[in-house]
């Protein structure tokens, strides 16, 4: 399909001999869009069906999952600038952008790409947050985690503020654009390399996954949990591995697009594989929460809360604090007659000690230790002695 703007800046001489029509129009911007809408959908569906399984079938709702709609927010926000950035032609060849576009309009591109990125790195530092809050959930109890997990929110932040301002600051003076050598603007500012603060960014961000996704394998390794618990770190690994994947992938095409003479070609996979990891961390982080929601409505099972909530009530009653309580039982008569007839009771006393963990997500990590006694009588009725 033949687009105006080519043919236009073939017929004004601007296009040099050797770049044909054909090339000029080559496009990979309909795939691309398809592909990104598709993630879209998928990564807002489980967000959504995590919010709604927590709030109204566990019926608690969490620091991390505010944290997940934040960040939700945000990468809806990004999908549409990057939308907008391929339709406007960023992911077309060198030599479209060069020939066929004019200044207003790469000025326009560089604004919206500098914000699309701004988003996008405050949407995976939310993302990521988001799970440590989970991770800090299922083991608040375990101080050598605790440390751990706080440790990586320290590196997370470290981390998100290079990254923030290398975007911020990559021109002097600050500026939201990032000129080519070939526009008027070029000599006005001093820039970074676009692939150098890309290059750092995404080697950045690969480090923080790695860390994320490393945590849920070191709890399954070391950490005594429920069955249900391990399902729920479990969960995370499989789509950790692709996001991790994702983030490899994304170095790689940054790496190629700057150092290659068609740099903007891989524009358009890059701006994929950005939406991709964002949706794969997403959902990565709430399969856990969409559990509940499928064990009821798939398979059927009993809400999980409601369980968990009625065995923690019989079990915390008196047994919250983690000591073990010995109840005695004394046994007093004065009207079933005397010591001998007392001699003729037949009664048995049970008496069993329990260590049962409770179930709940708010109690996730607490025992409670207990002794039970259970006492069965056996009563014969006798002659009445003469007082």
């Amino acid at each position: 399909m033949t687009d105006a703007k080519v043919a236009a800046a073939i017929a004004s001489g601007k296009v040099p001999q050797g770049i044909t029509e054909a090339f000029l129009n080559e496009s990979k911007d309909k795939p691309a869009i398809i592909a990104i809408v598709i993630v879209a959908v998928l990564t807002s569906c489980v967000v959504l069906c995590r919010l709604t399984s927590r709030a109204f079938i566990v019926k608690r709702v969490g620091v991390d999952d505010g944290l997940a709609l934040a960040s939700l927010a945000c990468f809806i926000a990004f999908v549409g600038l990057t939308i907008e950035l391929i339709r406007l032609g960023s992911g077309r060849h060198f030599a479209y952008i060069q020939y066929t576009m004019d200044n207003d309009t790469m000025l326009l591109t560089q604004l919206i790409d500098f914000i699309a990125h701004i988003i996008y790195t405050i949407a995976l530092l939310l993302c990521r947050v988001s799970g440590l809050a989970f991770y800090w959930r299922l083991c608040h109890m375990h101080d050598k985690f605790k440390l751990t997990i706080q440790i990586v929110f320290g590196f997370l932040v470290a981390g998100f503020l290079p990254q923030l301002l290398l975007i911020i600051f990559h021109c002097k003076p600050a500026t939201g654009w990032w000129p080519y050598d070939f526009q008027p603007e070029f000599g006005r500012f001093e820039c970074l390399q676009w692939g150098l603060v890309y290059v750092v960014n995404s080697s950045v961000s690969l480090l923080c996954d790695l860390l994320i996704f490393g945590i849920p394998i070191a709890m399954l390794w070391t950490l005594e949990m429920t069955r249900r618990k391990k399902i729920q770190l479990g969960s995370i690994l499989l789509p950790g591995i692709l996001v991790i994947a994702i983030s490899i992938t994304r170095l790689i095409l940054v790496i190629r697009g700057q150092w290659e003479a068609d740099m903007s070609w891989e524009y358009n996979p890059m701006l994929g594989v950005e939406v991709a990891e964002i949706g794969a961390t997403l959902i990565a982080l709430s399969v856990p929460g969409v559990k509940p929601m499928y064990d009821k409505f798939v398979l059927g099972k009993k809400e999980a809360s409601q369980s968990s909530a009625s065995a923690s009530r019989m079990q915390n009653r008196s047994a919250d604090s983690n000591a073990t309580k010995l109840g005695t039982l004394r046994l007093r008569s004065q009207h079933l007659g005397s010591r001998e007839e007392i001699n003729h009771l037949n009664y048995a006393t049970a008496v069993s000690a329990s260590h049962a963990p409770s179930t709940d997500d708010s109690h996730s990590a607490k025992s409670t230790d207990g002794i039970y006694v259970k006492v069965d009588f056996d009563i014969h009725e006798g002659p009445t002695h003469a007082r």
